[in-house]
């Protein structure tokens, strides 16, 4: 007798592939679509964990690509401005609706109602990137003309990347009852103040999801025809959910949405591929043992795993199973092992 499993490769069968593999052998990472090569500019955005994507291609030599990096300032001052955090200093991009909006700042002229929200302490922030400069803007004309220079190098990424890796990392947003606008946090939270009559909560749905990545990628390609695009969803839990419902709940609702959504982009586009950053970090074979005890941060040891199988993927440098020794090496270690290093805005609703 057969049957339509009969002969099937190991990576299929669950005992095969996850039961009787030790969790840092698991790879799920499969057929890439593409390959990177050093000389490839590769661009990130997004969600925290894209961070640690870009981190290792530059650690390995290849062309993490940064038109916005601060090249005059100190070092100091670069880290403290969140140069080289993504490819330009857009701060966290947790929604594709935010993505998307900056696109259309950049190529369609697209403004927007509220420009500049002032902080407690007297001094103003960009609402799109609040976390970006450490003491603020004197004045809302400094917020506009650094949000100016800031939109150049946007274009150059959106026009020149030969690889654009985006991390989705949530569905809540805040945005404008006036125009529409999505903010990374919530009026009130790092500067501004909140108005029911100017702001209101959004959780986005996955034809949202899907159907805005859907438009950002078809316009991309105008601007960019030959560009790969890689996305993940972030294993990092929300921080905080406005549902009301416990933040697991929400926290399920919001990754399932987006890994759903990535699913029907890529299989309708066959120039976006998929990393699974977010199964290796969270499937059960782990145990939880990928998270730092906040049950949230993952440690170095989960980046490490997560980084190794993208290595093996995408770029064919290095095993994909090495032993757990080699897996984390005093370098990852180093690379990884801090999560104060790896910029999260979401942060800020916690410490506010």
């Amino acid at each position: 007798m057969t049957n339509p499993y009969s002969g099937a490769p190991d990576y299929k069968m669950w005992r095969r592939a996850v039961s009787r593999v030790a969790p840092f052998r698991i790879n799920p990472a499969l057929h890439p679509r593409f390959t990177v090569t050093p000389d490839m500019k590769v661009a990130t955005a997004g969600s925290c964990f894209a961070q640690h994507i870009s981190r290792k291609l530059s650690g390995l030599g290849f062309n993490y690509y940064v038109p916005e990096d601060g090249a005059q300032l100190a070092d100091a001052d670069r880290t403290a401005g969140q140069y080289g955090v993504f490819s330009a200093r857009y701060g966290n991009l947790y929604t594709v609706h935010q993505l998307d909006q900056l696109f259309r700042e950049v190529f369609e002229g697209r403004t927007k109602a509220e420009t500049a929200w002032q902080r407690p302490d007297g001094r103003w922030v960009d609402p799109y990137r609040p976390m970006i400069e450490p003491a603020g803007f004197d004045s809302p004309e400094a917020v506009t003309a650094a949000r100016a220079e800031h939109l150049t190098h946007v274009r150059a990424i959106f026009e020149t990347a030969d690889v654009f890796v985006f991390t989705l990392g949530l569905t809540e947003a805040w945005m404008s009852k006036i125009d529409g606008s999505v903010f990374p946090l919530a009026p009130g939270v790092a500067a501004g103040d909140f108005d029911p009559e100017k702001h209101a909560f959004h959780n986005f749905t996955t034809a949202e999801v899907r159907d805005t990545l859907a438009a950002f990628l078809a316009d991309l390609r105008k601007i960019n025809p030959a560009v790969k695009v890689l996305l993940t969803v972030s294993p990092v839990p929300l921080i905080a959910t406005y549902e009301d419902r416990h933040v697991i709940t929400s926290t399920t609702y919001s990754k399932a949405v987006l890994r759903v959504a990535a699913q029907e982009i890529i299989d309708a586009h066959d120039f976006v591929d998929y990393f699974p950053s977010f199964e290796i970090i969270t499937n059960s074979a782990t145990g939880g043992l990928y998270y730092e005890p906040d049950q949230r941060e993952v440690n170095a040891q989960g980046v490490s795993h997560a980084m190794r199988c993208f290595i093996s993927a995408y770029t064919g440098n290095g095993p994909s199973d090495a032993p757990a020794s080699e897996a984390l090496s005093d370098a990852d270690r180093q690379s990884y092992g801090a999560a104060t290093g790896i910029v999260c805005d979401e942060e800020q609703i916690d410490r506010a």
